[in-house]
């Protein structure tokens, strides 16, 4: 096993606690396995030794390697994730004495039935705030929630307080204090109490702690960028004042905060829990070519937070070739492309920042006869509810007999949430489908508050509108829907948090646009929507950042790159400094994927094309990576000559070939007058166009400029990166 001058530094690292900064691709898993192998060789027993993985796929893949490496007949050391650590924790302490044993809830549905319970009791006073807090969704956001008070070690008073959560999420705090009243009761915990529990009982007793303390030498820890408070804290314990903590991960890397992570817990937290440790760089990857290390060390300066720390190629990594694009059309050919030259489709993933944003992407490839899978079957756009729902009122209009359909209605009544119980509008629905009419009395009604009867009624009026709207384009008609029934203040005030608000009403605008796109075939439209699609397993995968975090293709398109949806924000949900940089962290993982080939993909206009772009400076990246190629003089102009220069000099190019200052984003124009329709000017991303339109002053000055390659596009002046073009 060759390694890197960097890589044997960590590996002969003595005593003492250390900290690894790996960037992406940097062989941090073989760098860990030889870093065992040599404690082993130097001596240490293998059971004074932990290796602790983010998860069990993870752990079996160390383990794996760990066992083919080995000395044969060796005895190797534990390689665990942290429940199960809090699994054999929590088992010991109970046979101490120290912790009450617990039976564990291993079932999601018995989670979901004990929640439905608690929540019938707590709000049996309140039936359309029960209504709402029993759809599915609510069910879910306040068991994280549940998850996320033990995971941070918060009051959940404290974690409400602090939290993004939304409108009619008052019961959750009283929901975690009973549900946990419960199930103290019923002697059952859940996963979250593997880590918790345990951790709690250690805190309070000292004899305990000593117990399991001093057992260790060495502890290692992969992805510790990703561990939340409660693993912090119990690695402490683990480690107590003997054992050597060596960290590895890459806070750039940090993309979990929504479950406890925090992009400090290899900085700041680490000192504060373990003192001042060694720190080693792992700097080379050897994933992909220059052009995306390039952009990747653009980009993530701008994190205030972020190690000075550049990535940089290995010089046997592949040259990943780089393309910027609007519209799913080049998608579709560079995945045509890929299959005529006899690779696999399998190569290749689009990533999104959400999966509100893969819905264009799964009914291009629907059309286009491209075969994919999801990293998550639920997400196929016919298997949301509101996609479902959307579909149906569309094809209301091209078959007005569904209006004796009770089962239709009843689909139409639940997306978007009438805040009306499923128990209560079965039965309207029945009796809407047999008489046709909108019954003033009716045992459904009764007990309902004036705003959900007068929204019920509403709602059947729009309804039997319906078929009349036959002839309308079916953007029209969804465009009639939205506003009629007001489906974006329903839609935020359904969301147990405002992104996820934000996240449902973007894909009522996806579908709207989509759409569009066939406003000549309706009935094509909506059997795109009813088309039940299943995984293929040859076929492309989509998937969120999120869920490509730890993998890589050889083709990766990151898709949806779009200001207000990649970085996410709103006017409703503004984009705070903390929630930027974690955006901006999530393109960093998205970009560092790729091999090969990597295609950025934004949404025609009016969308304006995300700023990440133009931050990774994609363009210099790409002339830098030729210039490197053709080993010139001197490399061409660029924006930011340091930061290029520095790379140079890392990955040992020749000292006359070095970057000066070139094109730079040009200062801010004050007046709408500074420019002129018919000017030629060059956009950073998006090359040459021509300026047909000038509207607003100042700061609201909006160009509408017609790019060669890019089509039309609207830019504001004052933060586009855009010159004249002389």
């Amino acid at each position: 096993m060759k390694l890197t001058e960097q890589q044997q530094a960590v590996v002969q690292h003595g005593q003492g606690h250390a900290r690894v900064f790996a960037v992406a691709g940097a062989g941090k898993t073989s760098t860990m396995v030889a870093r065992v192998l040599h404690l082993m060789a130097i001596g240490t027993p293998a059971d004074r030794i932990m290796v602790l993985m983010f998860n069990r796929a993870a752990r079996e893949d160390f383990a794996a390697r760990l066992r083919m490496l080995a000395p044969t007949g060796s005895r190797l050391p534990q390689v665990r994730t942290f429940h199960s650590i809090g699994h054999r924790l929590g088992q010991s302490l109970v046979r101490w004495g120290a912790l009450p044993a617990r039976r564990l809830i291993e079932g999601e549905w018995q989670r979901e039935r004990l929640a439905r319970q608690v929540l019938q009791q707590l709000l049996v006073d309140e039936p359309a705030q029960l209504a709402l807090a029993l759809e599915e969704e609510r069910i879910e956001a306040l068991l994280q929630f549940c998850d996320l008070v033990k995971s941070e070690c918060l009051p959940p008073a404290r974690l409400h307080e602090r939290g993004d959560y939304g409108a009619d999420t008052e019961h959750f705090v009283p929901a975690f204090l009973e549900m946990e009243r419960q199930m103290h009761g019923q002697g059952v915990m859940t996963y979250a109490d593997l880590l918790y529990r345990p951790l709690r009982a250690l805190i309070r007793d000292e004899t305990a702690r000593g117990r399991i303390q001093g057992r260790l030498d060495h502890i290692i820890v992969d992805e510790y960028q990703d561990i939340n408070e409660v693993q912090l804290r119990l690695l402490s314990m683990l480690a107590g004042n003997s054992a050597s903590v060596m960290a590895v991960g890459d806070a750039n890397q940090c993309i979990y905060e929504w479950r406890g992570a925090r992009p400090d817990a290899m900085n700041a937290r680490f000192s504060e829990l373990f003192g001042a440790p060694t720190d080693y760089p792992l700097s080379w990857t050897f994933r992909h070519g220059h052009a995306v290390s390039l952009m990747a060390n653009h980009v993530i300066r701008a994190n205030k937070g972020a190690a000075d720390q550049l990535t940089l190629s290995a010089p046997d990594n592949p040259e990943t070739q780089v393309e910027c694009d609007s519209g799913g059309a080049r998608l579709i050919n560079v995945l045509k492309a890929w299959q005529a030259q006899g690779r696999d489709l399998k190569e290749c993933a689009v990533l999104v920042r959400s999966w509100s944003l893969s819905v264009p992407v799964q009914l291009r490839l629907l059309r286009d006869n491209i075969p994919f899978q999801l990293g998550q079957q639920d997400r196929f756009v016919f298997r949301l509810p509101l996609v479902k729902a959307l579909a149906g009122y569309l094809e209301l209009t091209r078959r007005p007999e569904l209006l004796q359909d009770s089962e239709h209605l009843l689909l139409l009544y639940s997306q978007p949430s009438a805040f009306v119980s499923q128990e209560r509008l079965a039965p309207l629905a029945a009796e809407l489908a047999r008489t046709n009419r909108w019954p003033e009395q009716h045992i459904v009604l009764d007990g309902l508050k004036p705003f959900q009867r007068r929204h019920l009624k509403k709602r059947w009026a729009l309804l039997q509108k319906l078929p009349s709207m036959r002839d309308q384009a079916p953007a029209d008609v969804l465009s009639h829907v939205v506003d009629t029934l007001e489906a974006e203040k329903l839609l935020r005030r359904a969301a147990a948090r405002r992104d996820k608000g934000e996240e449902d009403i973007r894909l009522l605008d996806v579908l709207i646009e989509q759409a569009g796109e066939l406003a000549d075939d309706p009935d094509a439209f909506i059997a795109l929507l009813k088309n039940p699609v299943i995984n293929q397993e040859q076929g492309v995968l989509l998937s969120t950042v999120h869920g490509a975090k730890g993998l890589e293709w050889p083709l990766v398109a990151l898709a949806g790159l779009n200001e207000e949806d990649f970085p996410l924000y709103s006017r409703e949900n503004p984009l705070t400094p903390q929630a930027l940089e974690e955006e901006r962290r999530l393109f960093y993982v998205g970009i560092t994927r790729a091999r090969e080939r990597l295609l950025l993909l934004s949404d025609p206009a009016p969308h304006r094309i995300s700023r990440f772009v133009e931050e990774a400076a994609f363009e210099d990246s790409v002339k830098v990576t030729r210039a490197i190629a053709a080993e010139p003089e001197a490399t061409p102009g660029v924006r930011d000559p340091a930061l290029v220069n520095r790379y140079l000099e890392g990955i040992g190019v020749n000292a006359s070939c070095r970057a000066s200052a070139g094109q730079k984003t040009p200062a801010i124009l004050s007046q709408a007058e500074d420019w002129r329709p018919g000017e030629q000017v060059r956009h950073a991303v998006f090359g040459e166009g021509r300026i047909e339109l000038v509207e607003g002053e100042r700061e609201r000055c909006v160009l509408e400029v017609m790019f060669h390659r890019a089509g039309r596009r609207r830019l504001i002046a004052s933060r586009a990166p855009i010159e004249r073009v002389s």
